[in-house]
């Protein structure tokens, strides 16, 4: 059983709650983690890189001189390869890198990812995240009653509009939610901040 202590967003502890091992509480697969941070670091790629080809360079209409008596090397075109402001060959074209694994492969990173921060003690569940209206400063608040200074990803569940705007302008915080929450944002910081219905939604999804 994975047990990891609650607290109030005033830092008060709640209690403790017990995490699903099979979401929680599962050895890790490095392997894993790594293809899938790779494929999501891939993702991430614009692939707007682009040369032109002597089809795509302007000029080079006629033959620059005749075939033979010159002397000189027989040429077509002034926009071939080995002019210079020629067409480029082989050159990159837009293209998207973008590759997926199998859902089971990525809910086994998700799974392997969460556990490690929960057996490093880097997971810090709340109750809740509860804010009248954006507010910023009350979210830099709720962080020095955790007590947490450091790189952190804060999980909600989906909905809490009022937390996520108040957390999302600040230095070292990022924000997701429980159903968007990636390998590579995971790995990317060295904490969590969970609400426990955010956990729950979690457990639900990946413990299937």
């Amino acid at each position: 059983m994975v047990n990891v202590t609650l607290f109030k967003q005033d830092g008060t502890t709640a209690g403790e709650i017990t995490l699903n091992d099979d979401v929680f509480g599962i050895e890790g697969n490095e392997s894993v983690v790594f293809d899938v941070i790779l494929s999501q670091r891939a993702s991430l790629r614009q692939g707007t890189h682009a040369v032109k080809n002597r089809s795509a360079v302007s000029g080079g209409g006629r033959k620059p001189w005749k075939q033979k008596g010159t002397g000189r090397a027989r040429q077509g075109s002034i926009r071939s390869p080995q002019w210079r402001g020629g067409g480029v060959v082989f050159g990159p074209t837009p293209r998207s890198y973008s590759y997926k694994y199998p859902q089971k492969v990525r809910r086994l990173a998700l799974k392997s990812v969460y556990s490690e921060k929960v057996a490093e003690n880097n997971l810090v569940a709340v109750e809740g995240l509860n804010f009248d209206a954006p507010k910023t400063k009350e979210f830099v608040k709720v962080l020095e009653n955790l007590s947490i200074d450091t790189k952190i990803l804060v999980v909600l569940e989906e909905g809490n509009v009022f937390a996520e705007i108040s957390a999302r302008n600040l230095p070292d915080v990022q924000v997701t939610t429980a159903r968007c929450a990636s390998v590579l944002d995971i790995v990317s910081n060295n904490k969590l901040l969970i609400t426990q219905t955010a956990l729950s939604q979690i457990e639900e999804v990946l413990a299937e």
